[in-house]
């Protein structure tokens, strides 16, 4: 078991200023091991005020040279991927193949897409007979999630350095390990001291701290929806900006014409993929009427494939693993029928939950509204297109979506109807350049590309 005592602030390894620490858990086999600081207020205050006083000099760099040290970053990552990945996998659970090529390789796509960012993007711009400038936020308050805890932490401190904000980040207290591996490579990067710190810590001291922090100018957050409405809360307060990455409860809409067989299979391992913990994860699939028993059939033989321990790791602790036990058992008190899996516990060690298929599910039920964060499944039927969007759309939600038809042109008139950020047509591509964010209760704000880029700068016009 490993102990770490110490913090990323100011460009050096510090002790924490209590005594105070956070056990770390493999949750395949439930050891601890490794315990890392608990951080306190007065932690945060010291990295706030670390990322203040580096905040001019990190603003007035030139693009380029901050483009420079991005691309360096991305070196360092991309040279220890795979102590990332084992690391990723020790801390969530994650399948090493999965956390090779997603955990540690997303966000390598990322970090790469920001170094070229900075170069290129439009800092400056002439309007008529104004020059408009697109500058820096300020000091960022990065607090990042367990379920994807690279990907995020790179989403949001990779544009914030190209935009020339500084950033202190809380990530979550699951997963902090692979965060201390990125502060390393910051440092190895030569990213100048004070702009980038790591506070390990509890969310209700730590990340407090942090979203209500005087020196903080824009708080970026991932996580539940209860708690973005907090943080959001804590900043409104002090009338200070929020990127708010909440949570979903995605639609999987298989349209008549569409290949039945490839939409449901593709769905299923979009639902399976990080053990269910993913927020966009098309956790409700809508099929016609008329298809609905074949598609059941078809959902509950893909998912016998997923084997916990094998193709399916653990939740991320006992708390979620009991949670999402809870939510399959009151889908089955509702009348929802489980044609796989179900809430009977995994024989041995580790937070697993059997990958579950629920069919007979009707809109108004708990597991057709609430964000489940496990490997569950839903499916619905519906009546007709019209019938199908009422559906899609009948949640407070609006993060992802997919949408299946005879061909991209069918697929995309009906996604132009969705409430959602973003959905894949037809099995669409990942794109590390595509805005990614919530409608509704989903969140506010964008992350990945460009659109990511602009959440972290703050505009301002002179006329000549």
């Amino acid at each position: 078991m490993k102990q770490h005592d110490a913090m990323y602030i100011d460009g050096s390894w510090r002790p924490a200023a209590g005594s105070d620490t956070i056990e770390v858990v493999n949750p395949a086999d439930e050891r601890v091991i490794a315990t890392v600081p608990a951080g306190s207020a007065e932690d945060v205050d010291a990295a706030v005020r670390a990322a203040r006083a580096a905040l001019p000099g990190w603003a007035a760099t030139p693009p380029e040279e901050r483009a420079d040290r991005l691309a360096a970053l991305h070196g360092r990552l991309t040279e220890r991927a795979e102590e990332i990945a084992a690391t990723i996998t020790a801390e969530l659970g994650s399948p090493l193949a999965f956390s090779t090529a997603v955990h540690a390789g997303v966000p390598l796509a990322v970090s790469a897409s920001y170094a070229e960012l900075a170069r290129t993007y439009a800092f400056e711009e002439k309007i008529g007979n104004s020059t408009v400038l697109h500058e820096p936020v300020g000091v960022v308050g990065a607090i990042t999630p367990w379920n994807y805890p690279l990907h995020q932490i790179v989403a949001k401190a990779a544009p914030a350095l190209a935009a020339g904000c500084t950033v202190v980040l809380k990530p979550a207290e699951d997963t902090p390990l692979v965060a201390r591996l990125f502060a390393e490579c910051v440092d190895e990067a030569q990213i100048p001291a004070g702009v980038f710190n790591l506070v390990t810590g509890l969310g209700p001291v730590a990340g407090q701290a942090l979203a209500g922090h005087d020196g903080v100018d824009l708080v970026s957050f991932t996580g539940s929806t209860a708690v973005g409405r907090q943080i959001g809360a804590l900043a409104g307060a002090a009338v200070k900006r929020v990127a708010l990455e909440l949570g979903g409860k995605s639609a999987n809409v298989i349209l008549p014409g569409a290949d039945l067989a490839k939409a449901v299979g593709v769905g299923v391992a979009n639902v399976m993929a990080n053990s269910g913990q993913t927020c966009s994860a098309w956790t409700r699939m809508l099929v016609h009427a008329d298809q609905y028993a074949e598609a059941v059939e078809l959902a509950a033989a893909a998912v016998a494939k997923y084997v916990p321990g094998e193709r399916v790791g653990p939740l991320v602790n006992a708390r979620q693993q009991g949670r999402v036990r809870g939510y399959i058992e009151q889908g089955l008190a509702q009348g929802a029928r489980v044609v796989a899996g179900g809430p009977e516990a995994v024989e041995g060690p580790g937070y697993y939950i059997r990958p579950t298929v629920f069919a007979d599910v009707t809109p108004e039920m708990t597991i057709a509204q609430e964000e489940i964060f496990g490997p569950v499944l839903t499916i619905l039927k519906y009546a007709d297109e019209d019938d199908a969007v009422r559906i899609a759309n009948g949640t407070v939600y609006g993060l992802a979506g997919a949408v299946w038809a005879a061909d991209d042109a069918e697929a995309a008139a009906f996604a132009r109807r969705l409430d959602t950020g973003q959905v894949d047509i037809n099995g669409g591509r990942f794109n590390p350049l595509a805005p990614f964010g919530g409608y509704k209760q989903s969140g506010v704000g964008r992350e990945l590309g460009p659109h990511g880029l602009a959440e972290y700068l703050q505009t301002k016009s002179l006329q000549f």
